[in-house]
């Protein structure tokens, strides 16, 4: 172990363990699959695949179709196989890194190894955005500032004055702020208009949620061509594989899809949010994301009598703030039902 950087030595692995169960809400991933047609088309596409031959040094005919989609100049984009490189990525390029705690372990991680000094500021009671410690966190030596918006774990979303103030902060003070909208379709926000207004902000959007597209691996950051040109270089080059611009090039074409699976999972995240409000010991927070943050007397009593129920959830416990909670995505209506029916049954109460 002497051969490596000695930073390294004790970091904790990535706080995942895959666990098997009929009902599986532990990974925010979407319920619903490709359409049919359009998983038809990407086997036409790798069908007419040579696979011998390196794909795009940087994903540039995907990146032109995301482009013209999305209305932002094709120089300011980064793709890679999963939005984590790119968390890790601008972890290795930062000075040091800022994060809101609890949020998204990648980026404490990635901080972690990258040997980036590494900052948190804690949410403020009802998860509430600590506005005026960020603003004084943002006059040290800048760096990398990363805010999920919705936020993840907690499902909460942040009032898009509060964030403006925020990147003009970032601004006056050369941060990069990094707003990790993930689950923005489920919120309807979008903040490429104030990415476009102020330079130092960028933007990390994924496929594995709203797209349903989380086997596939696939995400990209909205910034400025000078940002971006930094990050690119730590995506190694031919980094987006053939058979992943097949699948993305076909739901480019035709992208109609999410906004139908983005309504059913919002219509059946606000079902559950609503049934569990009657439950007599678990506490549901609003979310705008497609999860719930679920407040419980005891998290790993919780996880376990659900998954003898054979529902798969994720345990939040083990971060601040988050005693006694768990994380349930939401799935189909069928899928909701078994796991309102066996929280229900935890606390000895029919579900109604």
């Amino acid at each position: 172990m002497k051969a490596f950087k000695p930073h390294l030595q004790g970091l904790p692995s990535y706080p995942y363990r895959k666990v098997e169960a009929p009902v599986k809400l532990d990974q925010n991933e979407s319920p619903y699959e490709l359409p049919a047609e359009l998983k038809t088309e990407v086997l036409r596409r790798l069908q007419a695949l040579a696979f011998n031959r390196y794909p795009d040094l940087h994903a540039e005919e995907v990146r032109a179709r995301l482009s013209a989609w999305l209305g932002w100049p094709a120089e300011g984009l980064v793709l890679s196989p999963g939005s984590n490189l790119l968390i890790q990525a601008l972890a290795q390029a930062a000075s040091r890194v800022l994060d809101t705690a609890p949020a998204f372990p990648h980026y404490a991680f990635s901080a972690r190894m990258a040997g980036t000094p590494y900052q948190a500021v804690r949410l403020k009671p009802g998860f509430a955005l600590p506005k005026e410690a960020l603003l004084e966190a943002l006059d040290g030596p800048p760096g990398v500032f990363f805010l999920p918006n919705p936020h993840a774990p907690t499902g909460q979303l942040f009032a898009e004055e509060d964030l403006e103030e925020l990147a003009e902060k970032a601004r006056a003070a050369g941060w990069i702020f990094v707003v990790d909208e993930a689950y923005h379709q489920f919120s309807g926000t979008d903040l490429a208009g104030l990415a476009r207004r102020n330079p130092q902000v960028a933007l990390l959007r994924t496929f594995s949620k709203a797209w349903g597209l989380g086997g596939v691996r696939a995400g990209y950051l909205m910034a400025a061509p000078e940002v971006a040109r930094v990050v690119q270089n730590f995506i190694p080059p031919f980094g987006l594989p053939a058979h992943t611009a097949a699948v993305l090039l076909t739901v480019l074409e035709a992208p109609g899809y999410v906004d139908e699976a983005v309504a059913r999972i919002v219509a059946e995240r606000n079902r559950l949010l609503e049934a569990l409000q009657r439950h007599p010991t678990w506490r549901a927070y609003p979310s705008w994301t497609n999860f719930l943050l679920v407040r419980t007397p005891e998290a790993a009593q919780a996880f376990q009598g659900l998954l003898q129920r054979g529902i798969l959830v994720r345990r939040q416990d083990q971060y601040p703030m988050l005693e006694g909670c768990i994380r349930v995505t939401v799935g189909t209506r069928e899928e909701n039902d078994r796991f309102l029916e066996a929280a229900f049954a935890l606390a000895e109460v029919p579900h109604a």
